[in-house]
């Protein structure tokens, strides 16, 4: 019986052993998945890009979200390839502060406009994804990973958007611009 109940304690007490290690397509792709959303300064510029879109409204509520994940592929494209790219960290932090800006601002500048900046910002993000792609990933999993998760954190941001439909939330999502910009202000003094 102290047998059966020594047994039995040391089964909860015990930690999980995983027979198979997550590499190849699946390490890729949860690997690329969790790479945005475990840097604060990736998460407020994508979030930022769902915001904005969403504050400007019908076609930029799906034209900034779709844009900047296209670009931010060839982005990576380019980080993996190994092409250089000056001042990367500053551009993603200058893209928080930025994007949080406009939010804030409830900036309106024409549709081409909106999209060219975000998709400036959206080449460092890529770069940054792609220089950072572990040796043993698959590349092609990793980058369906980062893309699916950033599409997500745009979401994300659309939705906290549409709130502006109330005039109490467009002083929540103004005030999330601000948060966003702050943030991103944060993130660029220490890039500097």
């Amino acid at each position: 019986m102290r047998l059966m109940v020594l047994a039995t304690g040391l089964l909860f007490i015990s930690q999980t052993a995983f027979a198979h290690e997550a590499s190849g397509l699946a390490g890729g792709f949860a690997s690329g998945l969790m790479h945005p959303v475990l840097g604060w300064d990736h998460v407020a510029a994508m979030v930022a890009v769902g915001l904005w879109g969403a504050v400007l409204g019908q076609p930029a509520i799906w034209v900034l979200p779709v844009t900047f994940p296209l670009v931010m592929a060839i982005g990576g494209a380019l980080g993996v390839a190994g092409v250089a790219l000056p001042g990367v960290e500053i551009g993603i932090a200058a893209s928080a502060l930025v994007l949080g800006v406009m939010v804030l601002a409830a900036a309106r500048p024409p549709l081409w406009l909106a999209a060219l900046i975000v998709a400036a910002f959206a080449v460092f993000h890529g770069h940054a994804h792609g220089t950072e792609l572990p040796g043993a990933a698959s590349p092609l999993a990793y980058s369906l990973g980062f893309v699916l998760s950033t599409g997500l954190l745009h979401m994300l941001g659309i939705a906290f958007g549409l709130l502006t439909r109330w005039r109490s939330g467009v002083v929540l999502v103004r005030a999330g611009g601000a948060v966003i910009a702050m943030a991103g202000a944060l993130f660029l003094s220490r890039a500097i």
